[in-house]
């Protein structure tokens, strides 16, 4: 599903859903998988039967980074938020110089 019918679903702008998905990556709730394509993290996924959910979210099949369980999730967000801003004032500091 794309920015653009999960905007229509939701009843959102895009760009609404545009900055709720960059929240969500870098949660690591959602990646992106290519354009206009994203996965729900495993651990939040549905799934037909338990099994299929215990191989899904077995310690070798996830990067440990993903695991919501993992007691530095929340401190990790938080640094991929601040990394990001850091990353957009550097952009907007080089338009600066080049203007």
């Amino acid at each position: 599903m794309g920015q653009n019918q999960i905007a229509v679903l939701l009843g959102l702008s895009r760009p609404s859903v545009t900055s709720g998905l960059r929240e969500l990556i870098l949660a690591r709730l959602v990646t992106k998988q290519r354009k206009g394509v994203y996965r729900i993290n495993a651990m939040l996924a549905a799934y037909e039967t338990p099994a299929d959910a215990r191989a899904a979210i077995a310690i070798d099949a996830m990067d440990p980074a993903d695991r919501l369980d993992d007691p530095h999730f929340v401190a990790r967000y938080h640094q991929a938020v601040e990394d990001y801003r850091e990353q957009l004032a550097r952009e907007r500091r080089k338009k600066l110089r080049v203007a």
